[in-house]
């Protein structure tokens, strides 16, 4: 969400401070000559404030514990199990056998690391082989796989537009899109989430002013579990001759009878989206980003996009376990089906209970809003005391009175994990009233 993103730094900490009820940490005293220091930058010195205001009001850190085994709907934390909710294994696929045997037997084969650039002599025959799998399951003429699912954003919108272009987009898109219209240095106009008339009044408005134009959307927005109506968004482009971009991140193995994303659980044809993207981190086990289209549009890439010409080329070991985990999904469609069923039971017993979930469709994300950003971190923390870990979401990265437990559900995750979480979200609801 960006609604935040205009506070200054002042304007934070006295939130923080109305929150807590507590002054804020006093700010240290810079030397005369600091400008080499680190610390000294706005954004540091913010994370400084935010941690010292924490140890203040007696918070633990929720960031960067080390889970010490393969997170699925369960994961060992300091050698204590959980009821895990915090992970992208949607499809429980990270830690198959299979999947684990694709990566060893492509080490075997080629080593750890591709060592070089795909454009010179970094390319393996498991990228192809990736690749075309990518492509079918969007029956697209082509696709291309990258190092980095953040990055994959952020080098195509960068390269495929520029100063006199627009896009309009959705307000919820994720980080790594709005980077890469600000490296396209395009100009950037936001509709709210899935209102796919206010990006055609945005288009009507000022389409004639730019020379090409993006609309840009996700199929599954991972702080809210909404989803877009595809076929709405494909005649608001082609409406105003601008290209379509589904980013599938949280799409891909959640959303349809198989998986294959948001075309399939809608029915609309792919062809009419011009730009497919996805990750290879989420339901597909591994680590990485990827485009599926036309051949022209990517063996443009291929070919001139920075974040892939002049980045080292996928490891091999890691395009072997996404072609793998995506073979998986589509053999064994039982997977998503149980997905479906544990993310509706969730966030029906949620709603039951009397909690806010937003719009959430109920396919892998569920958010349980609670609205002040202490008050859920205060329950995530009295969650992890109990064995189930999730991660608290609050402002600045939603709008306070928007701070939300985040729950990814999983295939494994089974009744009992859910019946059990329902109860004790109610048991530090009562507590905390």
């Amino acid at each position: 969400m960006t609604a935040s993103r205009g506070l200054s730094e002042a304007d934070r900490a006295a939130l923080l401070r109305r929150l807590s009820g507590r002054a804020a940490p006093a700010a240290p005293r810079l030397a005369p000559s600091s400008a080499r220091d680190f610390a000294t930058l706005p954004a540091a010195r913010e994370v400084a404030a935010t941690r010292a205001l924490g140890r203040q009001m007696g918070l633990s850190n929720p960031f960067f514990r080390p889970h010490e085994g393969i997170a699925g709907a369960r994961t060992v934390i300091g050698n204590a199990e959980y009821v895990n909710f915090s992970s992208y294994n949607y499809l429980g696929l990270n830690g198959d056998p299979r999947v684990a045997e694709a990566a060893r037997q492509a080490i075997a084969r080629h080593g750890v690391s591709a060592s070089a650039s795909r454009f010179v002599s970094g390319e393996r025959p498991v990228h192809g082989t990736l690749e075309a799998a990518l492509a079918a399951n969007y029956a697209a003429e082509d696709a291309i796989v990258m190092v980095s699912g953040h990055a994959t954003n952020v080098s195509v919108i960068g390269h495929l537009l520029g100063p006199e272009d627009l896009v309009v987009h959705d307000a919820l898109v994720h980080n790594s899109a709005t980077e890469g219209v600000r490296l396209s240095r395009a100009r950037r106009l936001a509709f709210p989430n899935n209102d796919w008339e206010a990006a055609s009044a945005i288009l009507a408005a000022e389409r004639h002013r730019h020379g090409r134009a993006l609309v840009l959307i996700e199929g599954h927005y991972s702080m809210d579990g909404t989803v877009p109506e595809l076929a709405r968004f494909a005649e608001v482009a082609r409406n105003h001759d601008a290209w379509l971009m589904v980013d599938e991140a949280h799409s891909l193995g959640v959303l349809g009878a198989t998986g294959r994303g948001l075309f399939e659980a809608q029915g609309v044809d792919p062809g009419l989206v011009d730009i497919w993207m996805g990750t290879l981190s989420k339901t597909l086990s591994s680590c990485g980003g990827y485009i599926a289209g036309s051949h022209a549009l990517v063996d443009l890439l291929r070919h001139t996009a920075p974040g892939f010409v002049y980045s080292v080329g996928m490891a091999p070991p890691l395009a072997a376990a996404a072609e793998s985990a995506l073979g998986l999904m589509r053999a064994e469609p039982w997977r998503v089906a149980r997905l479906h069923a544990a993310a509706r039971r969730f966030r029906d017993q949620a709603r039951a209970a009397g909690f806010d979930t937003g719009g959430s469709v109920g396919r892998a994300i569920v958010p349980v809003i609670l609205g002040e950003s202490v008050a859920t971190a205060r329950a995530a923390e009295r969650l992890l005391d109990m064995r189930i870990n999730v991660q608290p979401i609050v402002f600045p990265v939603v709008p306070e009175g928007q701070a939300r437990l985040r729950f990814f559900l999983s295939a494994e995750h089974n009744e009992s994990d859910i019946d059990e979480t329902i109860s004790a979200l109610s048991r530090v609801a009562r507590e905390a009233a």
